[in-house]
């Protein structure tokens, strides 16, 4: 099946099946997804995260003088 036969089809869905077809492609099929992103999520659900004010404000560690 073609770009475009899919396409056809999926506007000829009602209003609510569209939305579970775009529901399902966003959580079920994640291959688009760029594994940085996925990555990044993983940190902020972790809590490996910090405000960018503070990011760009403090001494990094390694550059602290011994």
């Amino acid at each position: 099946m073609s770009t475009r036969e899919v396409l056809q089809e999926f506007r000829a869905l009602s209003a609510g099946e569209r939305k579970r077809v775009a529901e399902v492609i966003l959580t079920e099929e994640d291959s688009w997804i760029p594994e940085s992103f996925r990555q990044g999520m993983e940190d902020i659900a972790a809590g490996r995260v910090m405000e960018m004010d503070d990011a760009l404000s403090e001494i990094p560690p390694h550059s602290a003088k011994k």
